[in-house]
């Protein structure tokens, strides 16, 4: 990418688009196009569409999502699946329209089969059925990657998408109502360890094993690919490593600080029984992931007692 070019990152104040931002700052990329929800619905169409022909960015960054966790997605099913489809299909569509040169689409691990086989390989996709407690939202991103391979093939557009596995770090949602299990985990150790609480009830088994990657190493993994990557065959984004939900709370109570007995509330859904992703296609582009989970936890922890409790 040529590091004048401008860069519109659509999201950039969530959790993805925030790192994002900072890695393309890092590394010399500095004509950014920002601009918040309440600046830019994208939503709207119209609006989306005249934006994006007004600035005339060269490359499109998609972080701009409504995400959650199993709660968010069981009870908001309709938020997620039209709020992702139509903000996905405004930038692409607008993208096109608009001339960009190369645009990155964020898709999730979400999209697999549920009982697909384990690890997660990219020509998994569309070969069995989804996970009933994220399928609104996995839907929404699989018609997001099919947009990007239909605009590619019928128009010769350079548009890539990306999976990337579990993410956490700086800038994540602690909100116990929505979030994702890592942080909800923090949230909750940290609650409890300040009030005394005589234990810490995690929903599920705590069988379910998860892959977890700081949002750091997916950010310079995108960077990265937008550098060196052309296709429309999807690329997982991941560490390629996973580890059981209990032992992933033990170590979260562990950098936390907390005493006491973790309870399982088994009457809640455990969600898909496995998911790590094959990373062979990205390593053999070049790139691995860097942050170890421990460090990545504690760092990650400290954001939140700085920012997250102010």
């Amino acid at each position: 990418m040529d590091r004048s070019a401008k860069i519109y990152v659509a999201g950039h104040r969530g959790l993805v688009g925030s790192a994002i931002v900072r890695r393309l700052r890092s590394q010399g990329y500095d004509n950014l196009l920002l601009r918040t929800s309440d600046e830019l619905d994208l939503r709207n169409q119209a609006a989306t569409t005249d934006f994006l022909r007004a600035e005339q960015p060269a490359y499109v960054v998609v972080a701009a999502a409504r995400v959650g966790g199993i709660l968010a997605n069981s009870t908001r099913p309709a938020e997620f699946i039209y709020d992702n489809l139509i903000m996905e299909a405004n930038l692409i569509h607008g993208s096109y329209q608009a001339g960009v040169n190369k645009l990155l689409f964020l898709g999730s691990s979400c999209i697999y089969p549920k009982l697909a086989p384990q690890p997660l390989r990219e020509e998994y996709l569309l070969t069995g059925p989804l996970e009933a407690t994220n399928e609104w939202y996995a839907i929404a991103k699989i018609a997001g990657i099919k947009l990007c391979q239909a605009y590619n093939t019928q128009y010769g557009t350079d548009y890539i998408s990306v999976m990337p596995t579990n993410l956490y770090g700086p800038g994540d949602n602690f909100d116990l109502t929505s979030s994702h299990v890592l942080p909800a985990l923090i949230r909750k150790f940290d609650e409890a360890k300040r009030v005394g609480a005589e234990e810490v009830v995690v929903w599920g088994t705590g069988t379910p094993r998860r892959e977890f990657l700081h949002v750091d190493d997916l950010a310079d993994a995108c960077v990265f690919l937008m550098e060196r990557y052309s296709g429309s065959e999807i690329v997982n984004i991941g560490t390629g490593e996973d580890l059981p939900i209990s032992d992933l709370a033990e170590m979260v109570r562990d950098v936390v600080g907390y005493k006491g007995p973790i309870v399982y509330d088994t009457t809640k859904p455990d969600g898909t029984p496995v998911k790590r992703l094959d990373v062979s296609r990205l390593k053999q582009l070049g790139w691995q992931a860097q942050i170890q989970l421990r460090a990545g936890l504690e760092s990650t922890y400290r954001w939140y007692i700085t920012n997250e409790k102010k």
